[in-house]
């Protein structure tokens, strides 16, 4: 096993399994771009922990080996905690609860989109910032059916399986997306209301570039709820933090980041151009039920159509130099 210390987390590197600490008690690990974390009970020693998230489909089995590399062989956690369920959070689900008969957890207003009843609003690839933005027109919206087997949290902040913790509902980016906070030494999962990266930007998210951002653009359809979500946050004043994407912030850099975000959101966060930027999609405990008409950002779409002609130029060009060398050879 190797264990390197960075930025005020250790990476733990053993057998080609890579996962991080967060804080006492606390790991995550990166799964391509989105992260799970993993919670155990302080005073119940090792023995008690959840899931938080289940990551992309096909990660199940390097989700068991971080719980087994942690706790040791057939750890199982007592319940998975969903923060939201957007695909990249539920993937592995079917095949981790293949392996772990265990309940799963979300908030009430994400059960629809978990068991089979709505569909997410589309995603908008017109919000701008990258590669991962003009991608997401392909990201999976549709809804998982989890039947029986997924439960609302409670109309309190308690959290199943985790006394020491409390949800807060941080809406936004998701109607029904909870954030989990430990308040004996303020450690906080943020779920996708702040990440610690810029997740719109392949390059970012490559790199895993250190900078606290809003929640992913393509996937947030009411602005005006995701900026309370993250002065909610902000005056915690959380020492460590933890979100969707990106690697942990802790201390003055977090607090101070996590202040600057609140207080300059729509500077910071909000895309000049979007489908939900002047109106929000709407949603209950049914689901979707509104959903604004789709806009053009005329940048970007100036930008695609030159990166369309030149591209086609480049094609042009090429089969001319192929044409050229295969009737030169002809000719030899």
């Amino acid at each position: 096993m190797e264990t390197i210390e960075k930025n005020g987390y250790k990476k733990i590197r053993n057998s080609g399994l890579e996962y991080f600490t967060v804080a006492p008690h606390v790991w995550g690990m990166k799964i391509v771009f989105v992260n799970v974390y993993i919670i155990a009970v302080v005073d119940e020693g090792a023995n008690s922990w959840v899931l938080v998230d289940a990551g992309l489909k096909g990660s199940g089995k390097k989700i068991v080996r971080m719980a087994e590399d942690i706790f040791g062989p057939g750890a199982k956690p007592a319940a998975i905690l969903l923060t939201h369920g957007h695909f990249d959070h539920v993937g592995a689900l079917e095949e981790l609860l293949a392996v772990w008969d265990v309940p799963v957890y979300s908030h009430y207003l994400e059960l629809p989109y978990l068991k089979g009843i709505s569909s997410y609003p589309p995603p908008d690839p017109m919000v701008g910032g990258g590669l991962m933005s003009m991608m997401s027109w392909m990201y999976p919206r549709s809804p998982k059916d989890l039947g029986k087997r997924v439960h609302r949290l409670g109309t309190d902040d308690k959290v199943p399986g985790l006394p020491d913790w409390r949800f807060i509902h941080t809406p936004g980016h998701s109607p029904g997306q909870v954030s989990f906070y430990r308040d004996s030494d303020k450690t906080l999962i943020a779920a996708d209301a702040f990440v610690t990266t810029r997740q719109e930007s392949a390059f970012s998210v490559i790199t895993q570039m250190k900078r606290l951002s809003g929640p992913p653009k393509y996937f947030t359809t009411d602005w005006v709820a995701s900026k309370r979500s993250v002065q909610i946050l902000a005056s915690l004043e959380p020492e460590s933090a933890a979100s969707g994407h990106g690697y942990p912030m802790y201390g003055d850099e977090l607090r101070s980041s996590l202040r600057r975000l609140a207080e300059n959101f729509e500077e910071e966060a909000v895309p000049s151009y979007g489908r939900y930027v002047k109106e929000s999609a709407r949603a209950n405990k049914n689901g979707v039920q509104y959903i604004p008409q789709a806009v053009v950002n005329p940048k970007l779409l100036a930008g695609a159509v030159l990166i369309g002609a030149a591209t086609a130029l480049g094609l042009v060009l090429a089969l001319n130099r192929k044409k050229k060398s295969f009737s030169y050879k002809k000719l030899i």
